[in-house]
């Protein structure tokens, strides 16, 4: 790496190199992008990163959310209070990240607890979005593991939006691009940790190595399995191939408990053909009736009408309407003559 680039982070908490340094993520380390198939393979791997929410550290101050607003310079709407803590309602092209808040009784103890979650793109290694976008370079995804959408190249199909198994991407009502978390790569490219990680007081976001917090995430569950957490997880779904974005849950075997994040994702099935066998049916098929086309107007004559059926034809009407003046029923070749 040369040493006037950015290095990659490996924490949120330090605070960031202070000379300018180029961004260290740019083309050459895009390892998928949408709509592009010959993708030429990237110059350099770059180290896997990943951010750990710790649910159990969690205390709902929404500083997180705070934070993405003013590092993305985004406007949401200003919602109303509906009976719920949540404030947007929902993700938008304006709000990229989301505390939900779901009260929940256990069964058992009848403890009452809050399972509060930040809501947001998971960055999944296979990324349904990516896969789903019919958009030449719109959705990329570098080789250590951000899935970043490209607004100058969207066409708002929302098709990512069909193809995300979490329901993350949010289209746009005036500007018709879709929007979601960037897990900050912008700054990420110049050294520093994602917004949300650096403003967490309890630091319940962490952000480093995929490595380092998995190892962390290990840590975290042997200490809620020591407080009465005895099916605490590490929520890093195998369905899309593992997040970027994980979570330490303390009911880690009912994750869909914390406002419906999903048990086994997987992306859908119609995303899955559309892009694989169905695409390539689907274009041989065009291809045989274009060849076909072109066969049939080479060897093939038009039709023409022969005399012998044209007088067929006028004694059919004589039959059923009676005699009628032959200017009637001349041809356009007839008048043409005359």
């Amino acid at each position: 790496m040369s040493e006037n680039m950015a290095p990659p982070p490996t924490t949120a908490v330090s605070n960031p190199p202070v000379e300018a340094l180029a961004p260290n993520l740019g083309d050459g380390d895009i390892v998928l992008a949408s709509a592009t198939p010959n993708l030429p393979p990237p110059t350099r791997q770059l180290e896997k990163l990943a951010k750990l929410i710790d649910i159990s550290k969690c205390i709902g101050c929404k500083a997180c959310q705070s934070a993405c607003i003013e590092w993305n310079d985004t406007h949401p709407e200003i919602g109303v209070n509906f009976g719920s803590y949540e404030n947007p309602h929902d993700l938008s092209s304006e709000m990229y990240t989301l505390m939900r808040f779901n009260e929940y009784e256990d069964p058992v103890t009848g403890i009452l607890d809050w399972l509060i979650r930040k809501d947001g793109c998971m960055h999944c290694e296979d990324p349904g979005c990516l896969k789903a976008c019919p958009s030449p370079g719109a959705i990329v995804k570098y080789s250590n593991g951000i899935v970043d959408f490209i607004h100058d190249k969207c066409i708002g199909c929302g098709y990512c939006i069909s193809g995300c198994p979490f329901d993350i991407p949010r289209m746009s009502p005036t500007k018709h691009v879709v929007s979601k978390c960037t897990l900050c790569s912008d700054r990420v490219s110049v050294g520093q940790g994602p917004a949300c990680a650096k403003a967490c007081p309890t630091q319940a976001i962490v952000f480093g190595t995929k490595d380092d917090m998995i190892a962390h995430a290990e840590e975290r569950i042997v200490d809620l399995n020591g407080r009465g957490y005895e099916h605490a997880a590490l929520y890093n779904p195998e369905g899309v191939g593992g997040t970027h974005v994980m979570y330490v849950l303390p009911i880690g075997d009912k994750p869909e408990l914390y406002s419906g994040l999903p048990a086994d994702p997987h992306i859908s099935d119609v995303v899955q053909g559309w892009k694989g066998p169905t695409k390539t049916i689907g274009m041989a098929a065009i291809g045989l009736a274009a060849v076909g086309a072109v066969l049939h107007s080479i060897f093939t004559k038009p039709n023409r009408v022969t005399e012998h059926d044209q007088v067929e034809a006028e004694e059919m009407v004589d039959d059923i309407l009676g005699p009628v003046e032959t200017a009637e029923l001349a041809t356009p070749k007839d008048e043409g003559k005359a």
